[in-house]
């Protein structure tokens, strides 16, 4: 499959680079290959820079001029209003549905009443803390009519080695060049912008605010509305009493919060447009044709900005040690399969965006800090393929950032367990949440349960790098009520002797009925692998396991079987493979052995007749995200590399020119799962499994035109 291109990329292709086994890899040359360049804005996805608790999304010009591309954070949320005539007693008095399972009714937060069911899905949400763009003025300070047709000899390039955006162009004969970088330990840009229309008063920079509100789920890009200026206020506060450097403070309300914008650099001047507009123009105060700025983004009163200068270096220093130190797959060097080359951008760029977008002090929303899909919330049964190849990768420093939610939300999670819910032990994980930890309502959010075993692997993955006392007293107790709930939940069929799952319960691809849904295969091998997991915790440990995980995991329902092949689930009916209700959403059959290691439950001549079945039967054009890599790795373990290689590459899963991972037919661009799916999977391929005896054993070798390295990776499950 050849290079991905587009009208505002160009990849420079060159020969591939020759290397024998036992040099360094040139880390450098191929993560510099892949820079991107545009010499138009994206209309679909922003150019970025960012730490992965903030990011800035900037179009040709380096910043949001054209464009409002969206400034997000890890903290950076608010509440909306709540319904006219509702009041926060209405809030803690909100009841949902009771459901009857099993001899017992369990209480769910759904079909609550209508208005405060919606408001408690859509709150809190993220906001877009604000525009910053590229002012071109009348030499009077007010804005002149330009648009991006009005620009030439446009070109613009991420420097991927140092996370630094240079744009340049010529406007009016005048040429202008902005670079833009991003604070790795806040939430600022430096932006420093070059011309000789700086001196003559007709370049500046602008900020703006938008409104933010929970209203919809899905509207992207969503950026917030910046014509709605009477639903929201912003102050500007200039001179003494701002702290230290800072020259210009802007707050900026929404309802009851308040985030506060402090800009500091160069000398300059800032007034606001109107007295009804949010939007605040900047000019130089000197005759310089330089000017830099600072724009820092803060939820209270910051005693100082970084200089422009500073954050520049930070951003190289940051960015040369991720590179340099934590794992690298190197697929291009020395191969003569023209995949390579495709394969290789892709992991490179989905490197960079995830570090920007998804390695933050919380899980990431499924668009990461691109734009605010799903109310800006993140899932938890997204947990796994958002972030667990950071562990394969060696990069622990960012991992820990977001898995100490476990810990935090313990509690709550039990009293939806034991409280809310019923059940007599154990924490049952939510599946879309924020900040807080409290489940949004929906039966789907509320009777997913593959997110339950997630915290199991990551603990175990953590152990298996660090070997500390420290790393099993931290998850002990983390681990201990995930097992125990998961015991709890599986009930004791007495007509089978067996331990059932379900009902009541969605499968991973949300596409069953939740009231007659038993035994599924995926949660069922899942489940097994969890408790194992479990048990070999508290081995580490010294002490033992309760009783109650070892029986309900020996005592496990059999994986549905029919014709030979698993089952979606036990019961459905037997022509489910020509049903296009069971076989048009995520094919977690393939997981079984794949995803998943072969656990104690799953035959592995079946679970590959079920994988080869799937691959012809499945209505693979309408799979997206993390099913090609999770359709690869069933390949790669089942010895078919060159399949393993094509799921990867299949043409329904799009990364675009600088590696923004395209939603494809479900869901908004770009839905980073997949970017973090793929680099699970060529992880795994590369460095090898549990049990995998050659190098590279997901790759085909080098006779087939695939030479592998590695380092610094480990190896999955």
């Amino acid at each position: 499959m050849g290079l991905l291109r587009s009208s505002v990329a160009s990849i420079l292709i060159c020969a591939p680079l020759l290397a024998s086994a036992n040099t360094r890899i040139d880390r450098y040359a191929i993560v510099s290959r892949y820079n991107p360049h545009r010499n138009a804005s994206s209309q679909t996805t922003p150019i970025q820079v960012g730490n992965g608790n903030f990011a800035f999304g900037a179009d040709v010009t380096g910043l949001q001029t054209f464009l409002p591309w969206a400034t997000m954070s890890s903290w950076g949320w608010k509440n909306d209003s709540l319904p006219a005539g509702k009041t926060q007693a209405d809030i803690d008095d909100y009841k949902g549905v009771s459901w009857p399972s099993h001899g017992r009714d369990i209480e769910y937060m759904f079909d609550g009443e209508p208005l405060m069911m919606q408001w408690m899905i859509s709150n809190p949400n993220r906001v877009n803390l604000g525009q910053v763009g590229l002012l071109f003025a009348d030499g009077n300070g007010s804005a002149a009519n330009v648009t991006e047709a009005d620009l030439s000899d446009i070109s613009q390039d991420l420097d991927l080695w140092t996370g630094i955006i240079t744009s340049s162009f010529t406007y009016q004969g005048k040429k202008i060049t902005v670079q833009t970088s991003s604070a790795q330990s806040s939430s600022a840009i430096g932006v420093t912008v070059t011309s000789p229309l700086l001196q003559t008063g007709q370049l500046g920079i602008f900020v703006d605010f938008p409104w933010n509100d929970g209203t919809n789920k899905f509207s992207a890009p969503f950026v917030g509305t910046f014509s709605m200026t009477s639903n929201h206020t912003t102050a500007l506060r200039t001179g003494n009493g701002l702290g230290g450097n800072v020259q210009a403070e802007i707050s900026h309300t929404q309802v009851n919060t308040t985030f506060l914008t402090s800009i500091g650099g160069d000398a300059f001047s800032i007034f606001r447009v109107s007295p009804s507009a949010h939007r605040y123009n900047i000019l130089p105060s000197s005759q310089s044709s330089s000017l830099s700025v600072v724009v820092s983004y803060s939820p209270a009163a910051l005693k100082s900005v970084p200089e422009p200068s500073a954050i520049e270096s930070e951003s190289k220093e940051v960015w040369n040690g991720f590179w340099s130190s934590s794992g690298f797959v190197d697929l291009y060097t020395g191969s003569t399969d023209s995949r390579a080359e495709e394969l290789q951008r892709r992991v490179i760029l989905s490197r960079y965006l995830l570090h920007v977008n998804e390695a933050g002090d919380n899980p990431p929303q499924e668009s990461g800090l691109v734009n605010n899909g799903w109310y800006g919330k993140f899932h938890m049964e997204m947990f796994f393929w958002h972030l667990c190849h950071w562990a394969l990768w060696n990069n622990w420093d960012l991992l820990d950032r977001a898995t100490g939610v476990y810990a935090e939300w313990l509690q709550s999670s039990l009293e939806r367990a034991q409280v809310q819910e019923g059940y007599t032990s154990g924490a049952r994980w939510s599946k879309m949440t924020d900040p807080t930890g409290r489940s949004a309502p929906g039966e789907i959010n509320e009777l997913l349960i593959w997110q339950q075993p997630h915290p199991l692997v990551i603990a175990t993955y953590d152990y298996r790098a660090h070997k500390t006392r420290t790393t099993l007293e931290k998850w002990k107790d983390v681990v201990n009520e995930t097992a125990n709930w998961m015991a709890d939940f599986a009930w004791f069929n007495q007509s089978s002797s067996r331990y059932d799952l379900g009902p009541t319960m969605y499968t991973v691809a949300e596409d069953t009925n939740p009231n007659i849904t038993r035994n599924p295969s995926f949660e069922l091998s899942y489940w097994r692998f969890g408790l194992d997991l479990a048990g070999e915790w508290f081995d580490h440990l010294g002490e033992k396991q309760p009783s109650a995980w070892t029986h309900v995991k020996e005592n496990l329902a059999p994986l549905p079987v029919e014709d030979g092949l698993y089952a979606v689930y036990d019961g459905i009916e037997s022509d489910f493979w020509t049903d296009p209700t069971y076989i048009n959403d995520h094919p977690s059959l393939v997981g079984l052995h794949g995803w998943l290691p072969l656990t104690a439950n799953v035959s592995l001549d079946i679970a590959k007749a079920t994988a080869d079945k799937a691959f012809t039967s499945w209505n693979i054009s309408n799979c997206w995200g993390w099913d090609f890599p999770m359709l690869a790795m069933s390949a790669a373990r089942n010895g078919e590399l060159d399949q393993a290689v094509e799921w990867l590459l299949h043409p329904l899963f799009e990364f675009d020119d600088v590696g923004m991972p395209v939603g494809g037919v479900r869901a908004p661009t770009p839905y980073f799962p997949g970017s973090g799916s793929l680099l699970y999977a060529v992880a795994m391929m590369a460095e090898g499994w549990d049990g995998s005896k050659t190098k590279a054993p997901g790759f085909p070798g080098k006779s087939e035109g695939w030479n592998v390295r590695t380092e610094g990776m480990s190896q999955a499950l």
